[in-house]
C-alpha cells in the first residue's frame, strides 16, 4: 500500500464540478442518476463526480451515460467535467 502525500491528494481536488449545475437544472438527484445505470455506479462515484474527486475514465463514462439516460439528453464529458 503507498502512502500519498498531501500534494498528491490537493491534485486530484478539482472543486465543484459543471455535473452540479446540470443536476440542479434538470432537477435530478444522485440516486436518478444511480436508478438510471444499467452499470455499477454507486452513490459514492456519483459524489465523487459532483464534488470534484479525481474519477478514470471509466467511472466518468459510467457518469456520463447514466445522466444521459435520466435526462434523454446527449451531453460529452466535457460538459460535465472541467478536467481530463
Amino acid at each position: 500500500m503507498s502512502i500519498t502525500s498531501a500534494s498528491e491528494n490537493q491534485s486530484r481536488e478539482f472543486g465543484p464540478q459543471p455535473i452540479v449545475a446540470i443536476l440542479q437544472e434538470l432537477g435530478l438527484r444522485n440516486r436518478d442518476l444511480v436508478t438510471a445505470s444499467t452499470e455499477q455506479l454507486t452513490y459514492k462515484m456519483v459524489a465523487k463526480a459532483c464534488r470534484g474527486r479525481w474519477l478514470s475514465n471509466n467511472v466518468r463514462g459510467k457518469v456520463l451515460r447514466a445522466l444521459n439516460k435520466a435526462s434523454d439528453r446527449k451531453y460529452t464529458l466535457a460538459d460535465l467535467f472541467n478536467y481530463s
